[in-house]
């Protein structure tokens, strides 16, 4: 297996637009003010180079203030965040977006995502105008510069496909919950037959999947910590997981994972562990 030689945490994926995206990153929900701020810092030190964020995080400013004072050349950095719920429609999500660039104090961001396809408040006055209006006026940021690329995140195929619909631009990332055991087959391959990008948020099963005996074995057997055999995982399996941590030694740990490789075999075992955890309701039917 070549992958040890072809991957490295400065690699990136083409999106359809040609932009370049790291191929892993760094996920900063729950994290708030100093040590959400500390923990971008330390992520940066340590090679990562996608940093994710969304609204809905209430961290968007310490996110920024990271970035912009880590000493690292702006386009050196990706950095992405999220349409919340309450946000859908054209007016709001130009709204919304201003207020993001506000937080975060810079002048683009390198990818927006819709958060979620068919929240509560959206739910019976149909989805699928929302989202079109909230996508035309992506597009229209997208097009002024202050967008590089445009994605999803929690949809579904059958949420694609109406908002393709609608589309002049097709989204480019989908960020959606995967971790071994819970691979999304479906979703993934939709995305895969239309060249969108998988990002993966709750990449270690919000790290229930740390003290399974099998990924256990597996860190014996390569001399690694669990989390290192789920990211590898992810990126043998074409995602780019986000993990994310305030501990400097995890931050440190989870970005190492480009110098070993697990067997098409213990892949395969991976993707088909039997685990019971449902982080996340479906998004046809989540209460936000």
């Amino acid at each position: 297996m070549n992958l040890m030689s072809m991957q490295n945490k400065n690699n990136t994926v083409e999106l359809l637009n040609g932009i370049k995206l790291p191929i892993i990153g760094f996920g900063t929900a729950l994290a708030r003010n100093s040590i959400c701020d500390d923990a971008v810092r330390e992520a940066i030190k340590q090679g990562y180079r996608l940093i994710d964020t969304a609204s809905q995080y209430k961290n968007e400013e310490p996110v920024g203030k990271a970035v912009r004072e880590s000493g690292i050349e702006r386009s050196k950095l990706f950095v992405s965040s999220k349409l919340w719920n309450e946000d859908h429609g054209y007016e709001n999500t130009m709204r919304a977006f201003e207020e993001t660039l506000k937080w975060t104090g810079l002048e683009y961001l390198d990818s927006y995502l819709i958060h979620w396809p068919n929240p509560k408040p959206l739910r019976g006055i149909g989805y699928e105008k929302h989202n079109a209006d909230s996508w035309k006026a992506m597009e229209e940021l997208y097009k002024a510069g202050k967008i590089r690329a445009i994605g999803v995140s929690n949809f579904l195929p059958h949420h694609l496909e109406a908002l393709i619909k609608h589309a002049e631009i097709r989204p480019m990332i989908n960020q959606i919950c995967l971790y071994p055991g819970y691979v999304q087959i479906e979703t993934v391959e939709y995305c895969k037959k239309h060249h969108i990008a998988v990002q993966a948020y709750s990449p270690l099963g919000a790290g229930k999947l740390l003290e399974n005996p099998v990924i256990i074995d597996l860190a014996k057997k390569y001399n690694r910590t669990s989390a290192q055999i789920c990211l590898r995982w992810h990126l043998q399996m074409g995602f780019i997981p986000l993990p994310k941590s305030v501990s400097r030694e995890r931050i440190k740990s989870n970005i190492n994972v480009f110098d070993f490789a697990l067997s098409e075999q213990e892949v395969d075992e991976l993707s088909g562990l039997e685990v019971e955890l449902k982080l996340l309701p479906s998004p046809d039917e989540a209460e936000f």
